[in-house]
C-alpha cells in the first residue's frame, strides 16, 4: 500500500487557495476559456485543460496539444503557416457494466491547476445507478526538466458491489493537420505537409489493480483496452508516459530520440518524474515568484501570471519564440509578435536570463527573413514581420473579415514596423542587464545594426530639413497609413543611436570582431553618418509649447470624442463607432505616445511625462489586452498608484474573470507579462540604470507589502519592501557587490547573504 499511498499524496492538490486555480462542474460556455486558463505547458509543448473523456458517444473532442515550432501552411495557401496541434495522448474512455461513463462532465468534478507544482488534477465522482459509483482522479503534467516527456496518472475506484468495468487509453486526433508516416502500438510517426518538418511520439502505459500488472485484452496503434470484474475498495491505477521529438527536416528521423527521452522517462518512474518536474518548478518559483501582503486576489492574478510565464519559454530551443497565446491556444495562428519583446522579454531578462536569450537568438536566426521584408519593399537593413512563425517571413493576413461581415484589408504586415525597434530594444535591454558580451558578438550588434540600418533608409529628408516616417500604423491600430507616428519615429531614432554606439563600442572593444562584421555587412563610415544625420533630424511631433507628442501628423485636428460616455460599453469602440468614425477620431485603440513613455521615459523631460499621459489615457479605448497593463505602468511611475492598482485588476480580468469568455482561444500572456511589469516595473519601481538597478516604490494601498527577486549582471538579489514602515530590505543572493538605487539614493550592497535596511 506504500505505493498506493504516494500516489494519493502525488494526486493531492496543494491546499493554499494562493497556488491553485480550481473549477467546479462543466459550464459549456466557458468550457474553452477554462481550458486555456489550465494549460500545462514547459515551452516544448503545451497541453489545454480539456477533460480527458469524451463529452459523447458520437464525438470525440482531443485535448490540444502544442509543440513549439511546429508550423504548417494549411490549405492553398502556402506562404502562411499555422502551428499545428499534435495527438491527443490523453484520452481514455470507463464503461461500467456496459454503459459508457464521462465522469469529466458531471457536476460532482473538480479540476485543478496547481500551479505551484505545474501539473493538473481533477476529482470526480460518477453514479451510474443507486448502488454503483466511480472515484476518478487524475494528474496530468508535461516535464519542466525533461520537456520532451508528458505523464498522465488515473486511479479509479468503483464503489459497492461487483461491477464489469472497461478502461481504455488511445492518442486520438492523430490527423489533425499532419501526414502520417507510421503508427504503431507505441509509436506514432508524421510529418508537415509542406514546411519540412517531422514529429515522433513514442508512449508506454501501464495499469495496476491494488498493485499488480494487468495486462491489455486488446492492442491497436496507440490503443490500449483492459477489462475487470471490480470488488468493493479497490483501486485500479493508470500510469502513461509519453516523448515527443520535433526535427526541422524531412531528412532527419525523431523517432530515435523519442523512444531515448521515453526510456529515460520509464527508468526513473513516474515517481521520478513528478519529483524532477516539481524541483524545476520549485526552483523556477524561487526566481520568479511576487508575493503581495494584504490583498489576495492581486497575490492569486500575480501568480496565474507568474505560472503561465514560466511554462512559455524554452531556453533550450533558440529556433522557437513565444505566440501570441503561447502553447495555450491557436488564435493568431501560434504567430510571434512584438508582444514578446516589449511585454515579455522583461520578465524573463530579470528572472529567467537563459530564457531571454533564447528567445532573442530566435529574433538573430530569422534576420535573413527579416532583411528579405526590408528588401521586398525597397529598404537596406532588416524589417522584421509583424507576425512571424518558423522562418521569419511575414506571416500577417491580407485580408479578414471585420465585426459587420464585410472584407477588410489588413495593412499590419506592410506597415506596422516598429516592429523592428522593439526587437532592438529588447536585444539593448538584456545586454545592459546581464552583461552578456558574448551575444552581443555573436548575434546582438547585427540585430542592431541592420535594424539600425533599416531605420536609416525608412527615413526620408524632405524640404522641411526633417526626416520623415510616411505611411506606417503605429501601436494604435484603429489609425492606419499615416505620417511619423511619434511612437515610430522616437524608437527608430533610438535604434538607430544604439546601432551607432553598438558600431563605436565593437570598434573601440572589440576591434577585430567589427573589421568582421563591418566587412560581411559592408558597412562603411559613410554610411554610418549618414545614419547620424536621420537619428538628428527625425520628425519626432513633439510640441515644446504645449508639451505633447502629436501622436502622428494630424492626429490634434481629429474629432475628440469624450469616452467617459461611452463607459460601460461591452465591446471595442471601433464597433461602437464605426470604423470609418474611428479612423477619423482621436480615439486610441492602445497605448501608443503612453508606450513610448513606458519605454523610453528619457524623452519625457519634467512635466511633459504627466501631460501626455493625462492627455492620451482620456482618450484610449483600450480595444487591445497590451493596453491597460501599459497605462498602468506608467501610472504607477508618475505616482498614481490607485490608477495603476485600476489597471492591474482590469489586466489580470482578461484572463481570470469568470464572465468572459475572451480566452478561449489561449491566454494572453502578453497582458500576464504586463500584470508583472505593472507590479515589478512600476508599482514596486524596479528600472535600470547603466551602473545598477533603481527602485523607487509606488506601493497602492491595501499592498502592505511586496517581495520579489531579480538578476542582474551575475547577481541575485531578493527585495522585501514593507509598506507599512516604508522600509526597505534587499539581499544580494549571489554575485559581486552592487548599487541599489532606493528612491534616487545609492546603496551598497557588498556582502551575499547579507540583508540591508533602506528607508524609502
Amino acid at each position: 500500500m506504500t505505493a498506493l499511498k504516494t500516489m494519493a499524496a502525488v494526486l493531492a492538490r496543494t491546499e493554499d487557495p494562493m497556488w491553485i486555480l480550481a473549477v467546479d462542474g462543466f459550464d459549456p460556455m466557458m468550457e474553452s476559456s477554462v481550458e486555456s486558463r489550465c494549460t500545462i505547458s514547459n515551452g516544448f509543448l503545451g497541453v489545454r485543460g480539456a477533460r480527458s473523456t469524451a463529452r459523447c458517444e458520437l464525438c470525440v473532442v482531443p485535448t490540444r496539444t502544442y509543440v513549439a515550432g511546429l508550423f504548417d501552411s494549411p490549405g492553398i495557401k502556402k506562404s502562411a503557416q499555422e502551428l499545428v496541434p499534435a495527438a491527443d495522448w490523453l484520452f481514455i474512455r470507463i464503461v461500467l457494466q456496459g454503459c459508457p461513463c464521462h465522469p469529466g462532465d458531471l457536476p460532482a468534478h473538480r479540476m485543478t491547476l496547481d500551479m505551484r507544482r505545474g501539473a493538473l488534477l481533477s476529482e470526480s465522482h460518477h453514479l451510474s445507478a443507486p448502488d454503483i459509483g466511480l472515484r476518478v482522479r487524475t494528474l496530468r503534467l508535461v516535464s519542466m526538466s525533461e520537456r520532451a516527456v508528458g505523464l498522465q496518472l488515473i486511479q479509479l475506484e468503483v464503489e459497492h458491489g461487483e461491477v464489469d468495468v472497461a478502461f481504455e487509453a488511445s492518442a486520438e486526433g492523430t490527423g489533425l493537420g499532419l501526414a502520417t508516416d507510421r503508427l504503431d502500438q507505441d509509436f506514432g510517426l508524421w510529418h508537415t505537409r509542406d514546411s519540412g518538418k517531422r514529429l515522433a511520439l513514442a508512449t508506454m502505459s501501464s495499469f495496476q489493480i491494488d498493485g499488480q500488472i494487468v495486462q491489455p485484452i486488446s492492442l491497436g496503434p496507440l490503443k490500449w483496452s483492459w477489462s475487470w470484474k471490480s470488488r468493493p475498495g479497490q483501486l485500479a491505477t493508470f500510469e502513461r508516459f509519453v516523448a515527443f521529438e520535433r526535427t526541422d527536416s524531412l531528412e532527419l528521423d525523431p523517432g530515435p530520440k523519442a523512444r531515448d527521452h521515453l526510456r529515460l522517462a520509464q527508468r526513473a518512474g513516474w515517481r521520478g518524474v513528478v519529483t524532477a518536474h516539481e524541483a524545476a518548478w520549485t526552483s523556477r518559483w524561487l526566481c520568479s515568484d511576487v508575493t503581495i501582503g494584504g490583498d489576495m486576489d492581486a497575490q492569486h492574478a500575480l501568480r496565474f501570471a507568474v505560472y503561465h510565464l514560466n511554462g512559455a519559454a524554452n531556453p533550450a530551443d533558440e529556433r522557437v519564440s513565444i505566440g501570441a497565446r503561447a502553447l495555450t491556444g491557436e488564435d493568431y495562428y501560434g504567430h510571434v509578435f512584438w508582444d514578446t519583446e516589449i511585454f515579455l522579454l522583461p520578465f524573463y531578462i530579470l528572472t529567467w536570463p537563459e530564457a531571454a536569450r533564447s528567445l532573442l537568438m530566435y529574433r538573430f536566426h530569422t534576420l535573413d527573413g527579416a532583411r528579405a521584408k526590408a528588401a521586398g519593399m525597397g529598404w537596406r537593413g532588416a524589417l522584421y514581420a509583424w507576425e512571424s512563425a518558423a522562418t521569419g517571413a511575414e506571416m500577417t493576413p491580407e485580408q479578414v473579415i471585420g465585426p459587420d461581415r464585410m472584407v477588410i484589408a489588413v495593412l499590419c504586415g506592410r506597415q506596422e514596423q516598429h516592429i523592428s525597434a522593439d526587437v532592438a530594444y529588447a536585444v539593448w535591454q538584456y545586454w545592459q542587464a546581464t552583461g552578456d558580451d558574448d551575444f552581443l558578438l555573436q548575434a546582438g550588434a547585427e540585430i542592431l545594426l541592420e535594424t539600425g540600418r533599416f531605420w536609416a533608409s525608412r527615413a526620408g529628408l524632405e524640404a522641411d530639413g526633417y526626416c520623415h516616417i510616411r505611411g506606417v500604423i503605429g501601436p494604435d491600430e484603429y489609425h492606419q497609413d499615416i505620417d511619423d507616428n511619434a511612437y515610430t519615429n522616437v524608437m527608430a531614432r533610438w535604434n538607430i543611436r544604439r546601432a551607432l554606439e553598438t558600431a563605436a563600442l565593437l570598434r573601440e572593444r572589440w576591434p577585430a570582431r567589427w573589421n568582421s562584421l563591418a566587412s560581411r555587412l559592408g558597412l562603411a563610415d559613410t554610411e554610418l553618418g549618414q545614419w547620424w544625420n536621420v537619428a538628428e533630424t527625425m520628425k519626432t511631433g513633439f510640441d515644446p509649447e504645449t508639451g505633447l507628442f502629436e501622436q502622428f501628423s494630424g492626429y490634434f485636428d481629429l474629432e475628440d470624442i469624450d469616452l467617459k460616455k461611452y463607459e460601460g460599453r461591452s465591446v471595442p469602440m471601433d464597433v461602437v463607432l464605426g470604423r470609418e468614425r474611428t479612423q477619423s477620431s482621436q480615439v486610441v485603440k492602445q497605448a501608443d505616445v503612453v508606450a513610448l513613455l513606458a519605454l523610453l521615459p528619457e524623452e519625457f523631460e519634467g512635466e511633459t511625462a504627466a501631460k501626455n499621459f493625462r492627455y492620451y489615457s482620456s482618450r484610449c479605448g483600450h480595444g487591445s489586452s497590451l493596453s491597460p497593463a501599459m497605462h498602468g505602468l506608467v501610472a504607477a511611475r508618475l505616482g498614481d498608484a490607485a490608477t495603476a492598482l485600476r489597471f492591474f485588476r482590469q489586466t489580470a480580468g482578461i484572463d481570470l474573470s469568470t464572465t468572459r469568455v475572451g480566452s478561449a482561444g489561449g491566454i494572453h500572456i502578453a497582458a500576464l507579462g504586463g500584470v508583472w511589469m505593472l507590479s515589478v516595473l512600476g508599482l514596486a519601481g524596479l528600472s535600470f540604470r547603466s551602473d545598477g538597478i533603481s527602485i523607487d516604490p509606488h506601493l497602492p494601498a491595501g499592498w502592505d507589502s511586496v517581495a520579489f527577486s531579480f538578476q542582474w549582471r551575475s547577481r541575485r538579489v531578493k527585495i522585501c519592501i514593507d509598506q507599512t514602515e516604508r522600509r526597505l530590505i534587499a539581499t544580494l543572493e549571489a554575485g559581486k557587490p552592487m548599487t541599489l538605487f532606493v528612491g534616487g539614493k545609492p546603496n551598497h550592497l557588498a556582502s551575499t547573504a547579507a540583508a540591508s535596511a533602506i528607508s524609502w
